[in-house]
């Protein structure tokens, strides 16, 4: 694959894009994130050729305007006492649609993109979602998370074995142990970079207490400087416990986007591949996620196209046909539960 997008031209269009969205109070969102994708898309190539991005934005506008008003109905009576059964209600939905949701968002996505002049569809089940994305949840949860690489297991092969390509499908060919040994890899970062920072500043900060005569089960407070220094050492840590927690995050989901793809086949025709070093996508999101801090949000279009760059040009497409053959051949009868969702929410929902 090939991502031919530049700083420059994307960030024309984002900051327009983004002052039009500030100016009409968050209704022309659903126009700007519509024009990012079909950006991105048409920079996408795959063998001579590119995707295409065929959402439309007034469908989106409308989802928004209900999620927005279940959004504000959610906080508002969160702020009152007396409604905050209600708002416990609201959660209860949410959480019961949620499954339900996620496959809703993920026809739409499937349907709006398009390779070769055909449409990308999703056919997951509703029992299904609810396998992948609520029953799977609850086990992580009650688990302590033990059963969390089980989650991520189900859900992958949810969305790779119900995609479908004209009438070839998808099928995922991986197993549910790589992905313990992914979650493994993100803790041991976690505890490893933790102790190696946090013992050195314990043993520091209790070295510091000792000689200024600072004695935790006083907490004499009055000595300002003492209990001034003690908040700020409590602050950076959880700061750092934080960022630390974001770090291993993003290795786990680099690390599980490369597995996938090794292990996605589209037909029985087609496989996907991929050669990314998740470490280096981990110092890319650190050291965009800074540049971006730095810059007050100006240097997103390049933290964006950096990103996806590196992304997609680490990934192959590999076939026993040609890929226009290929397409030709998987013409076939359009499902119209692709096109139906296109008028339900649209809810990026992580997946």
């Amino acid at each position: 694959m090939s991502f031919t997008g530049s700083t420059g031209e994307y960030f024309r269009l984002w900051i327009v894009n983004a002052a039009l969205s500030v100016v009409t109070l968050g209704i022309y969102l659903p126009w700007a994130r519509v024009r990012n994708r079909q950006y991105f898309y048409g920079h996408t190539w795959v063998d001579g050729q590119n995707f295409e991005y065929r959402a439309d934005p007034l469908k989106l506008l409308r989802s928004y305007v209900v999620v927005g008003a279940l959004f504000g109905a959610f906080t508002l009576t969160q702020q009152s006492e007396r409604l905050w059964g209600l708002s416990v209600l609201i959660g209860l939905v949410f959480a019961l649609l949620y499954p339900w949701l996620v496959a809703q968002s993920m026809r739409f996505q499937a349907v709006n993109t398009v390779h070769r002049g055909l449409r990308f569809h999703f056919d997951g089940s509703l029992k299904g979602a609810y396998v992948a994305y609520g029953a799977a949840n609850v086990a992580a949860s009650v688990s302590s998370g033990l059963a969390l690489p089980w989650a991520w297991f189900m859900q992958r092969r949810y969305q790779i074995d119900n995609l479908r390509y004209g009438s070839a499908r998808g099928l995922f060919r991986g197993d549910v142990a790589p992905m313990y040994l992914i979650a493994l890899t993100g803790v041991g970062l976690l505890v490893g970079a933790g102790l190696l920072l946090g013992v050195p500043a314990v043993v520091a900060l209790v070295a510091w207490m000792a000689g200024n005569g600072f004695d935790l089960d006083s907490m004499d407070w009055d000595s300002l400087g003492s209990g001034l220094f003690f908040l700020i050492f409590v602050a950076v840590a959880y700061v750092i416990l934080i960022s630390l927690n974001g770090v291993a995050w993003q290795y786990v989901r680099a690390a599980t986007m490369r597995y996938v793809l090794n292990n996605a086949e589209l037909g029985g025709v087609v496989r996907t591949g991929a050669t990314f070093n998740p470490w280096r996508v981990v110092w890319i999101t650190v050291s965009n996620g800074a540049a971006q801090l730095l810059t007050l949000g100006l240097a997103t279009p390049w933290a964006d196209i950096r990103r996806n760059r590196y992304l997609l040009e680490g990934v192959s497409v590999r076939a026993i046909a040609p890929l226009d053959d290929f397409a030709r051949g998987t013409g076939g009868p359009e499902s119209a539960l692709g096109e139906a969702a296109t008028e339900l929410l649209d809810i990026g929902l992580g997946f």
